[in-house]
């Protein structure tokens, strides 16, 4: 699984990824300054088993704080995209490239319109982010419909003449965008398209079932950044009432890395997610960083009840692509052969199975699967059974 970051320059995107991540990244108030991608580690909240065990675990990766376990996930921050990106703007062939293999993304928006189009300091609520959410969708769009469009006609005709079900050649020439074949044949059937005869569908047609892949394989949700600018409230309102049907997630990048890295030096006690902190050591306090994190508290905690950015992060990744997090344990014993309890937590998609898990653990384990068993009820189930979020599974397998 993968999360791509888009957006404009200078919209706070990389802000975002270190908030998420940590990573060090460059961040710069002008346009371009990604230019490669970055990849780094970011984390989604799960409630962790070890509290139904009324134990401590021990994760092998990522980390748990109060039985709320952190499992950490693979983000990408793509270079600004600015408009006429899929015909080559701003070097936006490459950037859209480097989307294909992200499984949902997060736009992130200046919300207080403190940056034009081409992401250029302008004065604060003088630029509307109604563009920006406007241009995304155009670029993400005509991207898609300009891989889909290139060579279609040869394409299509081949299709008819060797008479091969659309959905499943179209599924493998999109196949590097995530585009599987039952989106495709989902897609067909909701457009009403003539499956017999692909080389008869219009420009139109062709432009919707473009798109709807596009919505389809790129879900994405909107990260309001810079939401405690003075204004930006406003925005962030209008902008739900302009597109009813996006998620828009308030959210404030730097305020979340400033705790972040207040709390990994260990002058005060925050969680990413929470809506509070606690000072540790307040005579390490400057007065201008008192002044921040009392800022922070009153324009971004206390009215939002957190600073959005690991909100945005667990929406992306169990609501938008709806995985399910899986424990692996045993019914006799949670601890692994280093003595680490439920050291392990997988991310699945919805609907997967006992077996699923199994190979999703070990390929031997799938290969050799007898069955599995519920840890948390006892209860021994087949190879068919459907995982639930936080489930505890024992995979049972010959040797």
């Amino acid at each position: 699984m993968l999360v791509g970051l888009v957006g404009k320059p200078s919209c706070g995107k990389s802000t975002f990824f270190k908030a998420a991540t940590l990573a060090e990244v460059e961040i710069a108030n002008y346009p371009f300054t990604t230019i490669k991608p970055n990849h780094a580690v970011g984390y989604v909240r799960v409630p962790c088993a070890d509290k139904f065990f009324k134990v401590q675990c021990n994760p092998r990766f990522g980390y748990c704080v109060n039985h709320t376990r952190f499992v950490p996930i693979d983000m990408m921050d793509v270079a600004g995209l600015v408009p006429g990106a899929h015909l080559g703007h701003g070097m936006g062939n490459q950037f859209l490239d480097d989307l294909r293999q992200a499984d949902v993304l997060i736009h992130v928006v200046d919300v207080s319109g403190s940056g034009n189009e081409k992401g250029e300091p302008v004065q604060p609520l003088s630029y509307n982010p109604e563009n920006d959410v406007r241009f995304l969708e155009t670029e993400l769009n005509m991207w898609f419909v300009g891989l889909l469009k290139k060579g279609w006609e040869r394409f299509s005709r081949q299709i008819v003449q060797e008479k091969k079900e659309v959905h499943k050649a179209l599924a493998v020439q999109l196949s590097g965008l995530g585009v599987s074949e039952e989106l495709v044949k989902a897609a067909i059937q909701k457009l009403y398209l003539n499956p017999e005869k692909p080389h008869e569908w219009t420009e139109k047609q062709l432009f919707d079932l473009a798109t709807m892949l596009r919505a389809s394989s790129k879900p994405t949700l909107i990260a309001c950044n810079k939401i405690d600018v003075p204004g930006s409230e406003k925005n962030y309102d209008l902008l739900k009432k302009l597109f009813p049907n996006y998620l828009f997630i308030p959210c404030s990048a730097e305020a979340e890395v400033a705790l972040r890295e207040a709390a990994r030096s260990g002058i005060i006690s925050y969680v990413s997610g929470s809506g509070e902190f606690t000072i540790l050591h307040s005579e390490k306090l400057s007065e201008k960083q008192k002044k921040a994190l009392t800022f922070i508290k009153d324009t971004i905690l206390n009215p939002f009840g957190m600073t959005g950015v690991q909100d945005v992060l667990d929406k992306a990744v169990f609501d938008f692509l709806g995985y399910i997090a899986i424990f692996p344990g045993g019914i006799n014993k949670l601890a692994d052969s280093d003595g680490r309890v439920l050291p392990d937590c997988f991310l699945l998609p919805k609907g997967s199975t006992a077996l699923d898990f199994a190979y999703r653990i070990h390929t031997d384990l799938g290969k050799k699967f007898i069955r599995a068993i519920d840890v948390k009820t006892k209860r021994t189930v087949g190879k068919e059974h459907v995982l639930q979020h936080c489930d505890v599974v024992e995979i049972v397998a010959n040797k």
